[in-house]
């Protein structure tokens, strides 16, 4: 169904182009290819969203009053150069709650550090090893830091999986309550075949005006969209490397990662493992699924844009980097399809930038706004189906017009926003085919030689300056590309602000 919805609409976004084509110049023939690729991508998400706003959530059926496991689990929190304090204090509080839920002797926390620096490694202890001392959690940090998380929880797996059943994957910003890891126990027990179950992941409370956004963006579109991935993806679903729980047997078989022949960013070790690990424990014929439910699974969002722009930049790296791996043999084929999509993801940005320049500039003469019109449609579908499904469940006038309102700001910003990913997105796929590394944990994408946003401010006048005298009324397609990017460094300013 997914498949057929998205062709549909795909098509009808290809052939609307194309009949308001007033010229067949070869910049058009370039051009539609183009928009077919673009279609491709926003046609999977409105349809997964269509699909997730009809079906009932999987994995609904609750935990037994009294149910207690019958095999062990370790919870694996793994910590690179982050505040210990938080970590500390969150696992603390698990813990305690483990113990009233009747999980303490069913589980066991670990915490896997990669941390270097005196400084650094001082500041953790302090934090940690008052903890194992209390029997809170068990603290290792490694001397080195090979093979990364991945390689981490790998060398956990050799020295004390034997002992456990499963393992839930924890990252240092991830949060998940007693409630929730029972829950996820009880499925992997009551379904032998399931090697991973990937929860959904909600964001924690923003504390700048970009941070609350990105909260309120997934509290409105996680639900309807994970419902309608999961069942697409059925079980060959994917991992998004925390909050999720793995049976050690499966993930022996993800043990060892290929490493790329060359150097980075096309060489080395992949920096977007979670995909592969998910791709290589299906081969083994295990389940790999997701319940998208986000109760009591969080995680916290980048604050700023720029770091919003850093982390994108280590996954468009990452996902890049499964070029490489789409011919390997004896993938599922929607194992396969996560990896295309992986890349499609970023490919898109560059691809429509070229798109609406050609377009803004003249060389591909659109006659009227109907194309554009028929793309935000299918852009505005997913978030459609959000209100609708939000709707129905708020069920007093008040409520009602709370969402609303939320929903039309997560509209509006939204809009703003999206031309200055697209634009920082296209850079970091020009800088990975430039060869350019942008290593790991690193933080190179938050430095900024420019003031916050002139870059994009730049781009975006001189497109209008361009497009005015050249394109005429075809300039229509630049307006909600250039107009962001012009004011970027007042969008930038207001949306880093304190919340």
């Amino acid at each position: 169904m997914v498949a057929a919805l998205s062709l549909g609409m795909t098509l009808a976004i290809v052939a609307i182009f194309a009949a308001n084509l007033t010229d067949w110049t070869p910049s058009a023939v370039i051009a539609l290819p183009l928009v077919a690729l673009t279609a491709i991508w926003i046609s999977g998400g409105a349809a997964l969203a269509l699909l997730g706003y009809f079906l009932p959530p999987p994995y609904s059926a609750k935990v037994p009053a009294h149910w207690r496991p019958n095999s062990r689990s370790a919870i694996l929190v793994t910590l690179c150069k982050e505040d210990p304090q938080p970590v500390a204090a969150y696992l603390e509080s698990l813990h305690d709650g483990l113990e009233r839920c009747g999980l303490s002797e069913a589980t066991e926390i670990f915490v896997l550090s990669d941390t270097s620096g005196a400084g650094l490694v001082a500041r953790e202890e302090a934090a940690l090893l008052c903890r194992q001392d209390a029997g809170v959690l068990t603290y290792r940090r490694r001397g080195n830091n090979l093979g990364r998380k991945p390689g981490n929880i790998g060398e956990w797996v050799d020295t004390h999986g034997a002992r456990f059943d499963h393992m839930l994957i924890l990252d240092a910003d991830s949060r998940i309550t007693p409630g929730r890891i029972a829950r996820m126990i009880w499925h992997m027990e009551r379904t032998p075949d399931l090697g991973l179950l990937q929860a959904g992941i909600g964001l924690l409370r923003g504390r700048t005006r970009f941070g609350r956004h990105q909260r309120i963006a997934s509290r409105l579109l996680t639900r309807g969209f994970g419902r309608g991935f999961a069942a697409w993806s059925g079980e060959s679903g994917n991992f998004w490397g925390h909050n999720a729980i793995v049976r050690v047997a499966a993930f022996r078989v993800a043990r060892t990662l290929p490493e790329f022949p060359g150097n980075a960013p096309w060489g080395g070790m992949i920096l977007s493992h979670d995909f592969v690990e998910a791709a290589w424990i299906r081969r083994a014929g295990w389940a790999v699924a997701l319940d998208p439910d986000t109760t009591g699974s969080a995680e916290a969002a980048p604050q700023t844009i720029a770091e919003f722009h850093a982390r994108d930049r280590r996954w468009c790296q990452g996902n890049l980097q499964h070029i490489r791996l789409l011919t390997e043999p004896g993938l599922d084929p929607v194992s396969r399809m996560h990896l295309i999509m992986g890349v499609l993801s970023y490919l898109v940005a560059p691809i429509w930038l070229i798109v609406v320049a050609l377009v803004a500039l003249g060389d591909v003469p659109v006659a009227g706004g109907l194309p554009l019109a028929v793309v935000a449609g299918v852009l505005l579908m997913p978030k459609l189906c959000a209100l609708f499904d939000r709707w129905q469940a708020a069920r007093t006038a008040r409520r009602r017009a709370v969402m609303l309102r939320a929903s039309l700001g997560e509209l509006a910003l939204s809009t703003v926003i999206a031309p200055l990913v697209m634009l920082r997105q296209t850079g970091a796929v020009i800088a990975v085919c430039l060869g350019r590394d942008c290593g790991w944990k690193s933080s190179q994408g938050a430095r900024w030689r420019l003031r916050p946003g002139l870059g994009e401010a730049s781009v975006g006048w001189s497109l209008v300056a361009l497009a005015i005298p050249a394109a005429g009324p075809s300039a229509i397609w630049l307006v909600p590309v250039a107009l962001p990017l012009c004011f970027a460094p007042l969008i930038i300013r207001m949306l880093d602000a304190p919340a």
